[in-house]
């Protein structure tokens, strides 16, 4: 299952990209917001943080008008790999080298395309188990 969140920023490319998991049977669950009225973004990258840190969900989605704010929320979740993308080459190395398990991306950054991409990406790209990235990942997990 794949957590998806948002701020007012990036609803609109949110409901795309629910468009695109229904289209393909992919099972989410959606933590807000739900329209385009102003909210604070560190909610809601927080909540999709700790369904993934908690095992609720496999990996989550998050996006805010840049998707900076809203990964540096997630990033907090201590188990969290948020990674800002905005290119598949992005979504790629982050998946195969860090095993992000958080999408993060930014409306007004990207067209609905692209992110589309990205998502697919993302989502279909498998971590590499290289034992070089896997002592990274542990250092960063362990506050190195």
């Amino acid at each position: 299952m794949i957590a998806l969140g948002c701020d007012h920023g990036g609803y609109v490319l949110k409901k795309e990209v629910i468009k695109y998991l229904e289209e393909r049977g992919i099972e989410y669950k959606d933590f807000g917001c739900y329209d385009e009225k102003s909210v604070d973004y560190p909610q809601y990258g927080k909540a999709v943080a700790h369904a993934v840190a908690d095992g609720e969900c496999e990996k989550g989605i998050i996006i805010c008008g840049t998707g900076i704010g809203i990964s540096i929320a997630a990033n907090k979740v201590k188990g969290v790999r948020a990674a800002l993308c905005t290119n598949c080459f992005m979504a790629e190395a982050t998946r195969q080298h860090n095993d992000a398990n958080v999408l993060a991306m930014g409306a007004r950054v990207i067209g609905p395309g692209l992110a589309l991409k990205i998502v697919d990406t993302f989502l279909n790209t498998e971590f590499s188990n290289d034992e070089r990235h896997i002592r990274r990942i542990n250092q960063i997990e362990e506050g190195i």
